[in-house]
């Protein structure tokens, strides 16, 4: 099948990746625009890995406020260049990323920031529940580490299913959007108020 420009500019402008790419994924998958799409996808995810270590000073902080002003967030996210920084798609990432922490209420953005003491504490509580409902002690442990990484599910930003997509984690999100972005992008801390708290 003739691979022509027309396919390569609507696949560019879906995924966001670079037109010789589009052309490379349209010519490995026959013309087929979803396997194409998906082929992009799976190499931007390996991409955003190899850029992970690289240094994030640029960026933005973005904010959302919920509607009836009782609710806001702000957030600092940072990429490598401030040019990146000023690109709509990367404006809208950042919005989305504030109204995500305003829905989800996460505690922190990694799991290593989470205090140990409460770590500790979950764990006892797991412990004992697994104890009073009468679980072998061969498995209590097994039990314990699973309800603690449901736990991190729902309290650490970086492994919260996206509100908008709940096939992704915003992790999953991030590295989408290094991959469209060609940066490294870090979202480096928040800030949620609600009025009254």
């Amino acid at each position: 099948m003739e691979i022509t420009a027309q396919m390569v500019k609507e696949l560019r402008e879906k995924t966001g990746a670079g037109m010789m790419d589009c052309k490379k994924a349209l010519t490995a998958t026959r013309g087929d625009f979803d396997k194409a799409a998906e082929h992009l996808r799976e190499q931007g995810i390996a991409k955003a890995s190899s850029k992970e270590g690289r240094r994030t000073a640029e960026g933005a902080i973005a904010t959302y406020v919920h509607t009836g002003d009782k609710l806001g967030v702000m957030v600092e996210i940072n990429c490598e260049t401030d040019f990146v920084a000023r690109t709509d798609n990367f404006k809208a990432f950042s919005r989305d990323i504030a109204m995500h922490i305003a829905a989800s209420s996460p505690l922190c953005v990694k799991r290593d920031e989470l205090d140990e003491k409460l770590i500790g504490k979950e764990k006892d509580i797991y412990r004992q529940q697994a104890i009073n409902e009468g679980k072998p002690e061969k498995i209590i442990d097994k039990i314990v580490d699973g309800k603690l990484e449901k736990c991190f599910a729902e309290v650490v930003l970086l492994e919260q299913p996206y509100v908008k997509d709940n096939d992704l984690t915003v992790e999953e999100f991030v590295k989408n959007m290094i991959a469209s972005l060609g940066e490294n992008i870090q979202i480096r801390r928040f800030a949620r108020f609600r009025l009254g708290e």
